[in-house]
């Protein structure tokens, strides 16, 4: 025999439903995890940088603050309050926080791949007296007295294994030269197009 009691007593189905669309214990430990992980990494990222991320004011004062902290103890600590000023933000603000980090990943990853590029230049003008013909005229501001008194220096640092400073310079000179705002035109001009294309 059906209960005539039923559904008038405890929760009502809305309750259920509204009991149910809360997130889990698991998830919301993952949450926190993910916050306190994305703490971490601006704690451990360039003052500068970090000064540059969107976030609110007392969020970066204490990532700011944890930086300066050198204590084992007393930095794990500021780290967990860190994480707790971390689980303050809107969804919105964790969003652009993290597109920001991995805007860095991304720059960190191309700065990298250009400092190997200058490597492998430098390598290349030790071995082959052709490549810096090659250079200069690439570069025709370049000092090419210099760059032939820096190159015979360095393999003479090798052969006699001392330190390596004009090698370093050789190494500073070609960075710049990598630096310089109009080295590829061509790419510049290339994502024009692809921006017109879009349009």
């Amino acid at each position: 025999m059906p209960n005539a009691n039923r559904g008038a007593v405890g929760f009502q189905s809305s309750e259920f439903e509204q009991q149910y669309e809360r997130p889990s214990k698991s998830q919301l430990k993952r949450e926190m995890t993910a916050l306190q992980k994305l703490g971490s990494v601006l704690v451990e990222a360039p003052r500068d940088r970090v000064k540059r991320v969107p976030m609110p004011e007392d969020v970066l004062e204490a990532i700011l603050a944890c930086q300066k902290i050198t204590s084992h103890e007393g930095r794990r600590r500021q780290l967990q309050y860190v994480g707790k000023k971390m689980r303050t933000l809107t969804e919105e603000e964790v969003a652009v926080i993290q597109a920001t980090v991995d805007g860095w990943r991304g720059a960190s990853r191309a700065e990298a791949a250009a400092l190997h590029a200058v490597e492998r230049q430098r390598d290349k003008l030790l071995a082959d007296d052709g490549a810096l013909t090659e250079l200069c005229a690439q570069h025709p501001e370049l000092d090419v007295q210099q760059m032939h008194t820096l190159i015979r220096n360095a393999r003479k640092e090798q052969a006699e294994s001392k330190p390596p400073k004009a090698y370093r310079e050789i190494f500073q000179i070609l960075k710049s030269l990598h630096a310089a705002p109009d080295n590829n035109p061509q790419e510049e001009q290339h994502d024009d197009e692809e921006d017109e294309d879009a349009s």
